[in-house]
């Protein structure tokens, strides 16, 4: 993990952080995923009408559900020191690349695009891309937007 204080993150900008560790997406998750969302579509939870007519042979992850993982690997990579808050700010150009099959593993290579100050914080911009565990297409790219705030006193 990387740990910079708050001061420092302008030294930051173009570098790239790291690769999180593999993470599970199994048929499990992916319910609970769906149960919190409400996205049921049968491509992601119906795993025997999904053997029969889905490519992949099986079920897929939803494009949310990876895209949801990114502030996890982006706290196991990367810690801002002398902060009060950090909080996520938005995100661009989100773009699902690669269908995930479930069961597969992940992880998160992660480079800081951009820094920049914003009233009284730091702007973050990070290049996200959410990698599938033998596949050269990664499933998910995108361009998040974190906000850090100097501690007080």
């Amino acid at each position: 993990m990387l740990s910079v204080a708050y001061q420092d993150l302008p030294g930051l900008a173009g570098k790239e952080i790291g690769v999180s560790e593999w993470i599970t997406l199994d048929q499990d998750r992916v319910n609970l995923f769906a149960d919190a969302t409400e996205d049921h579509q049968w491509i992601h939870v119906d795993v025997e009408r999904a053997k029969r007519e889905m490519d992949t042979g099986g079920t897929i992850v939803h494009g949310y559900l990876t895209l949801s993982l990114i502030p996890k690997i982006m706290y196991e990579l990367v810690e801002v020191t002398e902060t009060s808050q950090l909080i996520n700010y938005g995100a661009n150009k989100v773009r699902f690349t690669n269908m995930v099959p479930t069961g597969s593993q992940v992880r998160g290579r992660i480079k800081v695009a951009d820094i920049e100050q914003k009233g009284p914080g730091t702007s973050m911009t990070y290049e996200v891309t959410i990698e599938i565990d033998g596949q050269d297409r990664p499933a998910c790219i995108a361009e998040v937007i974190m906000m850090a705030f100097p501690a007080e006193g």
